[in-house]
């Protein structure tokens, strides 16, 4: 479940097609805990009471998702694509984001289109087990006969760029203290030293992300996904290409097992498939109680996204503090005593575009740390 499945042609709906589903609207001052637990938990339907909802919606294309009725979204897919096919991107443009999904939601919006997204949020395939259960048993079986490693979420140029911001980032920890991993910081650090930085890859995918930081020096790493197909490519890859010291893992963040706690989190496109399904307003709740509980204090969680500008996941982070804490204890001004993640650092050299008059980008990468 690593990240989001792009087409490079813009998809047609099909004659006849259905409204899209609805998702369930979250019961007012309610909380959830991870693995669903907790009184007064957002309502959820299961898996197999909302698929078929999901599936009737899904579009003639590979992505799966639902397309916006706005006109305008429209217009800026064909701006992204008319500015990649000038070389204005580089190649790995396409590969991370080419649909109306991406170009939607990642070019800055106002308020007011968020508040529209909200209510409007579209559910897909994407958002369910059994899509990645069948994508990976396909790309498994890719490998055992051509050796294909499967696609790189968002482009390789992408996953680089993840690998080494987030060794700056430690590193910057290291020197003794935060400067923006945008900066030029000093690189000479003794690799022995990121011994102590534990990571975890969420919906891990193939693994390549946890190659690439392992490249960088990285040697305590633990990928996990929740599907099996997804873990034994990932082993096979890593074998394959000697990185045998890698630990992949059959678990789900939502309910997950782990018994330990890691220094640094990544994610690149798990959370943007959580909030994919059918229930992915509660569910991205218990994502954020999750990760909470196995990111240790100080440690960072490094996510990203192409369904999610930055400020969005500042305001979601902010408002499962919230959430958690109760609204009462924020207003009468516990401030930062209430964070549960604090914002650090995101990263600034992705392509961006103008559109409209506002600067988006594709991809964003957003870095927070565990108070």
């Amino acid at each position: 479940m690593a990240g989001i499945r792009l087409t490079p042609e813009e998809p047609e709906l099909p004659q006849g097609t259905p409204p899209r589903p609805q998702l369930p609207l979250p019961v007012a001052g309610s909380g959830v805990t991870a693995g669903g637990g907790g009184s007064g938990g957002l309502e959820m339907a299961s898996d197999d009471e909302r698929s078929v909802a999901a599936d009737s919606w899904s579009v003639r294309s590979e992505y799966g998702s639902t397309l916006d009725d706005d006109q305008r979204y429209a217009d800026a897919a064909d701006v992204l694509a008319a500015a990649a096919a000038a070389g204005n991107f580089p190649s790995a443009a396409s590969d991370y984001c080419n649909s109306y999904k991406c170009s939607k939601i990642l070019l800055c919006r106002g308020s007011s289109d968020k508040d529209d997204q909200d209510s409007n949020e579209e559910s897909s395939m994407l958002g369910l087990q059994s899509y990645w259960d069948a994508s990976y048993s396909e790309d498994l079986a890719n490998f055992q006969e051509h050796g294909h490693a499967g696609e790189i979420w968002f482009g390789a140029d992408v996953m680089d760029t993840v690998a080494i911001w987030t060794k700056k980032l430690c590193v910057s920890f290291i020197q003794g203290g935060l400067s923006s991993a945008n900066d030029n910081i000093k690189f000479e650090v003794d690799d022995k030293y990121l011994f102590d930085y534990p990571v975890l890859d969420l919906g891990t995918g193939n693994g390549l992300l946890l190659q690439a930081l392992a490249k960088q020096g990285f040697s305590d790493l633990t990928g996990t996904d929740y599907s099996e197909g997804a873990i034994e490519l990932a082993r096979n890859l890593a074998a394959r290409d000697g990185f045998t010291t890698i630990s992949f893992l059959v678990d789900d963040v939502l309910e997950t097992k782990l018994d330990r706690k890691f220094k640094v989190i990544t994610d690149k496109g798990t959370l943007d498939a959580i909030g994919l399904h059918p229930d992915g307003r509660a569910k991205r709740v218990m994502y954020w109680e999750s990760i909470s509980n196995l990111v240790e204090p100080g440690g960072l969680v490094v996510i990203t996204s192409c369904n999610h500008t930055k400020d969005e996941l500042l305001q979601e982070v902010e408002e499962f503090g919230m959430r958690k804490f109760g609204k009462e204890d924020a207003d009468r001004g516990a401030g930062d005593s209430h964070q549960i993640f604090r914002y650090l650092d995101h990263v600034q050299t992705y392509p961006t575009i103008m559109f409209g008059g506002v600067e988006g980008s594709q991809v964003c990468t957003v870095a927070f740390q565990r108070v």
